[in-house]
């Protein structure tokens, strides 16, 4: 066969070809999924045509072979292509789900996407949103001896792709279940910006009765090394009958499957890309931990359950605003951007204690006299805002910056937004983001 470049059309049944690649493959009527046979240079080789990605090259035809490993073949000029067989429908189909028990307490699990309710897609080796909170239900099957669950899809997104008005609709659905009368709420999230949903939450969810528990997993539940799992059991045992009530995040204590921390909405960051314990608590211990099917608390500083409080929902957030991380040169035309395109405040996660280069003084003096708020969350992870101690600090300090003590930068970022969609006046937002309103501000900070 004499191959000559063909166009870059990408047809829905060959994803990610184009050129040479693309013109062998649609002049042998094959598709993504199809058993194909690959003859070059007196060598066969045979197995499932998988995609390409869409920045691969234009002459390679990738398979996956019997033995389950993909590999890239050259096309040249002697390269034949010849279908074998029609691919199969590749589905999950989860089993059905036990039997529930009556007498155990109801939790609700809403489900918004995520690695936890992911799979691998093994015709491209990605990882898509595919599982219900109802598959996992049905996977997980010791849920059934723990509560009676309830499930609900309220999304299927990653969470990256989650936004404020996305943490609102989620305050409102668990608001409802909570005054349907559950025990508990669960919400499957991916853990790229769980921390920010949880600071969120907190906020938004004003006087829990019971506990509301964000899940994850750094694998997905397919994974023979998958935290789903265990993540899962801990956030439903944590939801039926923990003493807290408050927003939490329960993920892997360590790498090991052994225990699932809990750790408060407002003081949890994800400190790792991959590993499964990638969850930590910051200037406070964790509120609990599961070992063993046993709730341990750690600390008595929680809010406790009371099925008889009422909540409050207060779910509305401003998206106008940003969160600025100083760096040494930084351009200070960055804040007059945001100031220019109508943003209501600015959090500026300075260094150290709390600081800024000067260069950067005469655009926050402008932010502040334009009616934005502008507060100083630190780049460390651990420690307090302090900026009395040094001149550039306490200059910032009488411009009107507002220290922010030891809040985490995302949940200052998330509160500031909350503040400037609850509050009637500019005032009124600075009170509310000075007030420890969900444990997000320590009185003192603590070494762990």
């Amino acid at each position: 066969m004499v191959v000559t470049l063909g166009g870059d059309d990408d047809p829905l049944s060959l994803p990610g070809y184009k050129g040479v690649a693309l013109k062998v493959l649609k002049e042998s009527g094959v598709q993504a999924g199809d058993l194909i046979r690959i003859s070059k240079d007196g060598t066969v080789y045979e197995g499932v045509l998988m995609p390409r990605s869409e920045y691969g090259d234009d002459r390679h035809i990738v398979i996956k072979l019997k033995s389950g490993y993909n590999i890239g073949v050259r096309v040249t000029a002697d390269t034949l292509v010849e279908k074998v067989g029609a691919g199969a429908e590749i589905a999950f189909k989860p089993p059905p789900p036990p039997k529930q028990k009556p007498n155990l307490p109801r939790v609700s699990i809403v489900s918004t996407g995520g690695t936890i309710a992911s799979r691998v897609d093994y015709r491209t080796g990605a990882v898509r949103p595919a599982i219900s909170a109802g598959d996992l239900y049905s996977i997980v099957p010791e849920l059934s001896d723990i509560a009676v669950i309830e499930t609900e899809v309220l999304f299927n997104l990653f969470s990256e792709d989650l936004t404020p008005s996305h943490w609102a609709r989620i305050a409102e659905k668990v608001a409802e279940r909570i005054r349907e009368g559950v025990d508990g709420v669960v919400l499957t999230h991916g853990t790229d910006t769980m921390a920010y949903t949880a600071a969120a939450l907190s906020f938004a969810l004003q006087g829990l009765p019971v506990p509301v528990v964000l899940v994850g997993a750094q694998r997905s539940e397919d994974r023979p090394s998958s935290d789903a799992a265990l993540n899962l059991i801990g956030a439903v045992s944590a939801a039926a009958e923990a003493p807290f009530a408050e927003v939490v995040v329960a993920m892997h204590e360590t790498v090991s499957d052994v225990s699932v921390a809990f750790h408060r909405g407002t003081k949890v960051r994800k400190c790792h890309t991959s590993r499964r314990d990638a969850f930590k608590s910051v200037n406070v211990k964790p509120i609990a931990r599961l070992v063993d099917g046993e709730l341990v608390m750690l600390t008595e500083d929680y809010r406790r359950r009371d099925r008889n409080r009422e909540l409050t929902l207060k779910p509305n957030f401003d998206p106008k605003v940003a969160l600025v991380k100083f760096y040494p040169g930084m351009n200070p035309d960055i804040i007059d951007f945001y100031v220019e395109e109508g943003y209501r405040g600015i959090v500026l996660e300075g260094t150290g204690l709390g600081h800024v280069g000067r260069s950067c003084f005469p655009s926050i003096k402008k932010a502040i006299k334009r009616g934005l708020i502008v507060a100083m969350a630190s780049q460390c992870i651990w420690g307090r805002v302090n900026m009395n101690v040094y001149t550039n600090g306490r200059d910032l300090l009488a411009m009107g910056v507002i220290p922010l003590e030891d809040m985490l930068a995302e949940t200052a970022l998330v509160k500031l937004m909350w503040a400037l969609g609850e509050a009637d006046s500019l005032e009124e937002a600075k009170t509310l983001l000075k007030t420890n309103i969900a444990g997000e501000i320590a009185a003192r900070s603590i070494y762990t």
